[in-house]
């Protein structure tokens, strides 16, 4: 453990469990003073349940366009895509219900909405390069998060985006592409198939076990990396047992929250994330796959 160093608190203001996304999602939109709320969705969530057309509702008239189409991996193009719609739409507010690929896809959409980037090749002038970070200017249209799976990337100021040209992963960062708040519901992620769900928990567990095992590891991210992993470790074999377990799958959002303890405060990870990222890039391999195959592998 780490005698001495920094914890860096991200810009997140709150997070909301265990209330229905919609009305939690018109709060937030009311808070922030939004008008043009722009919805990035997940098109299985968009097109075969009612979850987005509640949360449609719940905004009325500050409802202001949906984009449904991001695909696995957050390719640029997905989120150059994103953002001429959001832009078009005239959005002041960024709302992500989905999993990581649109949690990441979001925060690459507000920084390239602040930089007026409008093509494939732009974003080079936004991604970070041997952990170097280029000068950019700050989003000032913001994202707030609904989770339907628990890999934790709503927890970070990182955007993992995928280079087509180069089959890469590539990372975004900037202070304020966190969101500004995370909804945690329980019953919205009843939809996600089980093979998403329970791996995307391993990946979890993943960031507790890397973040404990960090040679950089400190105090407050282990405080929160142990309680997370007692919390999975009892809630995940629970909604494999019974997918309708709310109280479950809530546990399973909690000590997915608390597993980013760790990373969202200046703890690095390890070897399973660094070839995950690497699998997922190139040959399409799931993260919640990667980890499952390669925690164990790196832990021995």
């Amino acid at each position: 453990m780490a005698r001495s160093g920094r914890v860096v608190f991200g810009a997140m203001d709150e997070v909301s469990f265990g209330r229905p996304a919609a009305a939690v999602v018109a709060e937030q939109a009311k808070r922030l003073g939004a008008a043009r709320v722009f919805l990035m969705a997940s098109h299985t969530l968009n097109t075969t349940t009612d979850e987005i057309d509640k949360i449609r509702a719940a905004l009325g008239s500050s409802y202001a366009g949906t984009y449904d189409a991001m695909p696995p991996h957050t390719p640029r193009r997905a989120v150059v895509a994103a953002a001429e719609q959001a832009r078009a739409a005239r959005a002041d507010l960024i709302v992500t219900i989905g999993g990581g690929s649109i949690t990441d896809g979001g925060k690459a959409v507000q920084l390239c909405l602040a930089n007026d980037v409008r093509t494939v090749d732009g974003m080079d002038t936004l991604r970070a390069v041997k952990g170097v970070v280029p000068s950019m200017r700050a989003p000032t249209i913001r994202q707030i998060s609904v989770p339907t799976t628990i890999a934790g990337g709503e927890f970070s100021a990182l955007s993992g985006v995928t280079n087509e040209h180069t089959k890469t992963k590539e990372g975004f960062q900037h202070p304020l592409i966190m969101p500004r708040a995370a909804i945690l519901d329980p019953a919205i992620t009843v939809h996600t198939p089980e093979w998403l769900w329970l791996s995307t928990g391993v990946r979890a567990i993943d960031h507790c076990v890397e973040g404990l095992c960090s040679a950089e590891a400190h105090p407050y991210g282990d405080a929160q990396a142990l309680q997370g992993l007692a919390l999975l470790a009892q809630a995940l074999p629970r909604v494999k047992a019974d997918p309708a377990d709310l109280e479950a799958r809530l546990d399973c959002q909690l000590g997915t929250w608390l597993s980013m303890g760790p990373l969202s405060s200046g703890v690095p990870m390890g070897a399973s994330h660094g070839i995950g990222y690497v699998l997922g890039a190139a040959f399409g391999v799931p993260h919640g796959h990667t980890s499952c195959i390669m925690l164990p592998a790196a832990m021995h």
